[in-house]
């Protein structure tokens, strides 16, 4: 396919609290550009503290896509954040703006650009059968197991993450095939972008402590309140949104099993694994360039060379 039929992107991805969000903005402003989000929490309403949403002064005029866009309680995936963003690049690149894709779910980045993994669909009884294995034996017993049988995912799951675990393991179940032998097949190869892939490189003790200090700025600017307020609405707290980092550590702060101080500890330590996970992922992806955060004028340059290759490259 010539390259000048595809549409551009640019993404901008790395570990919570490196500074996506603010280089993204500025990068925009300088580049007539327009911000997809690719944070799988900011789709959510109601989810601003916990998610680092960006507010309306904060976006500075800029345009973004793919925020608040579904209810708690209202399904939302990957496949779902590609039929989404897709005809929103087009419409971007075919008003001649450029289009940044923002955000640290590797996923929905590695979905929009590379497609989608068909794996067969949920058969309620062995999930329902994995989930009360799970509840007896823990989590860690199940990643055990799938380490067993299809060590490849299990070194990409973490042992805590029981959602994905008994996926994976259903998948064996329902094809007689480990996930990964399935991704392998896939080959995820529907480019159907052109893209420019930039991670944020932050210094491990430098993420940490801007990680320990934006929890205790969240939990300051009433994280706490955020989240009463949605369980208020009805939203149950057994929701995956209300299951991710900041609101899970406040619904047992509510309840009173934590004190507020265990709450936030746990905040930064948690958010901390994860952005350690989230580092492994893209360091994983070859395409992606490192950058500093704080080199704008080596992004902005590295972006314009990009714009002006592809729109002369006949390939």
């Amino acid at each position: 396919m010539n390259s000048q039929k595809r549409p551009k992107a640019i993404v901008i991805a790395g570990p919570t609290a490196s500074g996506k969000t603010q280089l993204g903005i500025d990068l925009a402003l300088g580049l007539k550009g327009e911000i997809i989000n690719a944070d799988s929490m900011q789709v959510y309403r109601g989810l601003d503290i916990g998610t680092a949403k960006p507010g309306i002064e904060e976006r500075k005029g800029i345009i973004h896509h793919l925020i608040d866009v579904a209810d708690p309680d209202e399904e939302f995936n990957t496949a779902i954040y590609r039929s989404m963003a897709l005809p929103v690049i087009s419409d971007i690149n075919s008003r001649g703006n450029t289009c940044f894709i923002v955000g640290g779910s590797g996923l929905y980045i590695k979905g929009l650009i590379k497609g989608l993994l068909y794996c067969p669909r949920t058969d309620l009884k062995i999930r329902e059968k994995l989930k009360k294995e799970c509840e007896k034996l823990g989590s860690d017993a199940l990643h055990q197991r799938l380490g067993k049988l299809d060590p490849e995912s299990a070194d990409t799951i973490h042992p805590n993450d029981r959602i994905r675990i008994i996926r994976a393991l259903e998948i064996i179940f329902l094809t007689n095939r480990p996930l990964s032998d399935l991704k392998k097949n896939h080959g995820f190869k529907d480019q159907n972008l052109l893209t420019l892939k930039l991670c944020l490189n932050v210094d491990r003790e430098n993420l940490y402590q801007r990680i320990n200090d934006r929890s205790v700025a969240m939990v300051e600017a009433g994280l706490p309140e955020e989240t009463e307020k949605i369980l208020k609405k009805g939203y149950s707290p057994d929701l995956k949104p209300m299951k991710s980092i900041g609101y899970r550590h406040m619904i047992k702060y509510l309840k009173g099993e934590w004190s507020i101080e265990e709450a936030t500890h746990k905040l930064q330590m948690d958010t901390r694994r994860y952005a350690k996970r989230q580092i492994t992922w893209f360091r994983s992806d070859p395409e992606f360039i490192w950058i500093d955060p704080q080199n704008y004028e080596f992004a902005l340059d590295t972006i314009r060379n990009f714009l002006i290759e592809t729109s002369q490259s006949k390939l």
